[in-house]
């Protein structure tokens, strides 16, 4: 039997209906990533479905999920699955599941942190940082080289003039997650900062 409350959170939290899914497929055929994903978008729908919940929130799909919504667009459903695997991550990161790929909730964290902090994101420094926290030092060095030659990705950054009310806003969403968390730590998530 189906666990309808999980159905419901997701539901909840998305802004979709995912039992509208009728599996037409449309949404991974057009993913992406979904070459790289265990399951792919059609997939994880009708894990939502079911209900496996604890298959859905351990799995590196979630995070793999770049939200550039070709799924929502191809739907005739009108399902976004963006923001369910959005929603995904968020109740797997809140309930401290163990994620399948560290290094992926490392990315999101720092990608979150640049923004906060400059206003903006700069590829260089999310590239650099992410190499340096994952150990991941000589990947993709030479494709990364490429594209910095060819004006690609910009080595300075250009930070917004009003940042100060980029990190009010982080400050606001980070109290709110704290009430919600229920003491969420990112070491039972399988995170470290080291």
């Amino acid at each position: 039997m189906p666990d309808v409350n999980f159905i419901e959170q997701i539901n909840t939290l998305s802004g979709q209906t995912v039992q509208l899914c009728y599996h037409c497929h449309k949404c991974t055929a057009g993913c992406p990533v979904a070459g790289e994903m265990e399951y792919g978008p059609d997939r994880l729908l009708r894990m939502v479905q079911m209900g496996e919940k604890e298959k859905l929130l351990t799995t590196r799909d979630i995070w793999l999920c770049v939200g550039c919504e070709t799924c929502g667009t191809r739907c005739p459903n009108d399902i976004d699955i963006a923001p369910v695997t959005a929603s995904l991550r968020e109740m797997a990161y809140r309930e401290g599941a163990r994620v399948a790929d560290p290094d992926a909730v490392k990315f999101h964290r720092l990608f979150l942190g640049i923004i906060q902090n400059m206003g903006r994101m700069h590829e260089a420094s999310l590239l650099g940082l992410y190499k340096l926290w994952s150990l991941h030092i000589l990947a993709d060095l030479d494709s990364g080289a490429r594209m910095i030659l060819r004006g690609k990705i910009p080595i300075i950054p250009k930070p917004i003039k009003r940042r100060q009310e980029m990190k009010k806003l982080y400050e606001v969403a980070n109290r709110v997650k704290s009430e919600h968390s229920g003491g969420f730590s990112p070491e039972k998530a399988g995170i470290h900062d080291d």
